[in-house]
């Protein structure tokens, strides 16, 4: 039976693959954004395809029956070891507190930077794939489309505080993985994250836009500059949630458990 490690030892972990997301050259760090953007898509489509399946049928159900569609691509990316934008910031900022000499400011942001960039263009171009005529099942653009309007049109603050939420979830779900130590906890651990993400739904940019995105080749009543500030407040919200509360959190119980040690 294994021991959950406690959180100094979940720190160190942190600390150790915080390092390797640091010095990925820019070709892999490019290539495995690219990948997680368009597989996170794969989400959000089964998402859509179950959702216009179940409510004929079934009714407010559908909304649960996708949410449980789309963890399948939270699992994908998580297995993939691909690199999603706010799950890689607790590990890489672990690293930087354990350097004494730097804060490794200009290669975090270089980390986030490139990641979010590549995570939209890879999903982009596979949402412009998906959304060709005929690609997925009869009313699954149409459930996409209704959904992206939402996402879209709600109240800034409603947003924000939702974006808190999902900046919540994926940055601990990178905390969470560092917890177990088995193939399959990380599978269930990331289901589950994915599954609660898009119950809410609560905002991942990445996610959210390429969503709206989505459902806009499906004529959602959605304008560029609707996506735009959809962009700004999720990300502004992942931010507050991801680095604000989970990441700095966890800092100060590493902290403080390396203290009480000494």
């Amino acid at each position: 039976m294994s021991v959950a490690p406690d959180p100094s030892e979940i720190f160190h972990r942190a600390a150790q693959e915080g390092k390797r997301r640091l010095d990925q050259p820019l070709l892999e760090l490019a290539s495995t954004s690219f990948i997680a953007g368009f597989t996170i898509v794969f989400g959000i489509a089964a998402l859509g395809i179950v959702h216009s399946v179940v409510e004929p049928q079934f009714g407010g159900v559908a909304k649960l029956a996708g949410a449980l569609a789309f963890g399948v691509g939270v699992v994908l990316l998580i297995v993939g070891r691909a690199e999603l934008f706010n799950e890689n910031f607790f590990d890489p900022v672990a690293t930087a507190v354990e350097r004494s000499d730097s804060w490794l400011i200009s290669r975090l942001l270089r980390l986030w930077t490139l990641t979010f960039a590549f995570n939209l263009v890879g999903g982009t171009l596979f949402v412009f794939v998906l959304s060709v005529d005929g690609a997925l099942p009869p009313g699954s653009g149409e459930a996409l489309s209704k959904t992206a309007e939402e996402i879209a049109h709600r109240e800034n603050m409603g947003m924000f505080a939702d974006a808190i939420a999902g900046g919540v979830l994926v940055s601990l779900l990178s905390h969470l993985l560092l917890s177990v130590n088995s193939v399959g906890s990380r599978i269930a651990v990331a289901y589950i994250v994915g599954f609660l993400l898009a119950l809410g739904p609560f905002d991942h940019v990445i996610v959210t836009v390429l969503h709206v995105l989505f459902g806009m080749r499906f004529g959602a009543d959605v304008g560029v500059g609707v996506l735009i500030v959809t962009t700004v407040v999720s990300t502004a919200g992942n931010l507050v949630g991801g680095l604000g509360l989970v990441t700095f959190s966890h800092v100060a119980q590493a902290t403080g458990a390396r203290q009480s040690g000494e």
